[in-house]
């Protein structure tokens, strides 16, 4: 399989130096996923919201559900090591949720509702953040211990990525519309 077509802008790289103005940027980020997500499925039809991104890959309605999914849990995560001493998160199961009902089968606009309203309290949220707090640590069972700055770093990463496996395909496949084309500058 393609790695471009795995890692559209590339695999994460936590070994990078995490600046202020670099912060800002994925807090930058966090807050544009929610319009550029949905620019990205604008106008898809539902032949096209079920074709996979990559062969073995999620289709792109299990895309749009895992994003929802995945940052209902990063906000959380975010949370807990806000107001608790170096927790323990808890892993899932995300190729197994991406099978559920409710992120195989339901319409992409309710993942996409839960994501403005998500990405607007946590862009809030992460933007009031002080230097002392993004240092702050959670430990995650699989992959260890995180600052809450590389967390950032992450998610930002995570939703370019996800919003790139979704952009890619529309190119690839020829899927323009006159809103994506404008979405894509």
């Amino acid at each position: 399989m393609s790695e471009e077509l795995r890692f559209p802008i590339g695999e994460f790289d936590r070994d990078i130096e995490i600046t202020p103005e670099l912060r800002k940027a994925f807090v930058e980020t966090i807050e544009l996923l929610p319009f550029n997500l949905k620019s990205a499925v604008e106008d898809l039809d539902s032949e096209q919201l079920q074709t996979s991104y990559r062969p073995d890959g999620w289709n792109v309605t299990q895309v749009v559900h895992h994003v929802a999914d995945s940052h209902i849990n990063a906000v959380c995560r975010f949370k807990l090591a806000l107001t608790e001493d170096f927790p323990t998160i808890r892993p899932y199961y995300e190729d197994r949720w991406a099978d559920l009902a409710d992120s195989a089968q339901m319409p992409i606009v309710h993942s996409l509702n839960i994501l403005s309203g998500l990405h607007f309290r946590w862009a809030k949220l992460v933007g009031s953040m002080t230097d002392e707090e993004f240092q702050r640590k959670l430990n995650h069972p699989e992959s260890g211990e995180w600052r809450l700055d590389e967390f950032l770093s992450l998610y930002a990463w995570h939703s370019k990525h996800h919003t790139a496996h979704i952009t890619a395909l529309r190119k690839r496949e020829g899927w323009f519309s006159e809103n994506f084309k404008n979405s894509e500058g």
